[in-house]
């Protein structure tokens, strides 16, 4: 089935972030379909992470609409947009993970906060969680006792906690070395075969960009506006757009890194 084919997950309407009088980005329009990895990329600076905030219920827009599945999730009451949160799984640059508790536990708090699951059906889930970002055996380690990229993964583990429609990631590949951040998209691109999901996610990784996106948006500091859209293969064959070429041209650094 052809992208056009698929059914509309995501659409921002004449989105404007704006902190006060200081306009971030306008006039941002776009659609993610269902199955997307979509991909936000632009330069530093330019309003990356805040459009996620946006998307994610954690800053409300200066002016526009940000739909989901037709729903105006500005526009519904707070119990409302708060159950449509819950179908989002987030993971941020530094995986967020409580540093006090294990592995099991960082994974089970949104289950023991959101479900009515019995103590032996939560440690089945987060069990499950952990095996399929390759972590199986690792319930009593402490995020300090593994590494950046284990971390991560245990961050992708608990975004995935409660089943979410869509995942959300900001720069998962920041601070990770190169094999580490392959094996990252390779399990991002894994998860969304095997679930099904819609995947947003924040990066100006070439690698990254190239390996999973399948759709995307580009942003622009200096004119404020989205400049470009589509699958990032194609971008790189058609766009004209000097900004554009250059980002999508320049040399991948030997590191991944913020």
């Amino acid at each position: 089935m052809s992208g056009l084919d698929r059914e509309v997950h995501i659409e921002v309407q004449d989105l404007t972030m704006a902190y006060g009088s200081f306009v971030i980005q306008r006039d941002l329009n776009f659609k993610v379909r269902r199955g997307d990895v979509f991909i936000i990329m632009g330069g530093s600076g330019c309003g990356k992470s805040t459009l996620l905030r946006h998307m994610v219920g954690l800053k409300e827009p200066a002016r526009g609409k940000v739909y989901y599945e037709g729903v105006d999730f500005w526009s519904v009451e707070v119990k409302e947009r708060e159950a449509m949160m819950r179908r989002f799984g987030i993971l941020y640059q530094s995986g967020a993970l409580w540093s006090s508790m294990t592995l099991a536990e960082n994974i089970a708090l949104p289950l023991e906060e959101y479900t009515d699951l019995s103590p032996s059906e939560v440690r089945e889930v987060v069990s499950l969680k952990l095996s399929l970002v390759g972590l199986a055996g690792f319930e009593e380690f402490y995020p300090s006792e593994i590494s950046g990229g284990m971390r991560k993964r245990a961050g992708l583990a608990r975004a995935m906690a409660l089943d979410p429609d869509i995942l959300f990631f900001d720069e998962p590949s920041a601070g990770l070395d190169p094999i580490s951040a392959r094996r990252l998209d390779d399990l991002i691109l894994e998860l969304r075969e095997s679930l099904g999901s819609t995947i947003v996610v924040v990066t100006h990784e070439l690698a990254s960009i190239f390996a999973i996106g399948t759709n995307s948006v580009f942003l622009d500091s200096e004119t404020k506006t989205m400049i470009a859209g589509g699958d990032p293969r194609e971008l790189l064959e058609t766009s004209h757009d000097p900004k554009v070429r250059s980002f999508l041209t320049r040399d991948a650094p030997e590191e991944r890194s913020d």
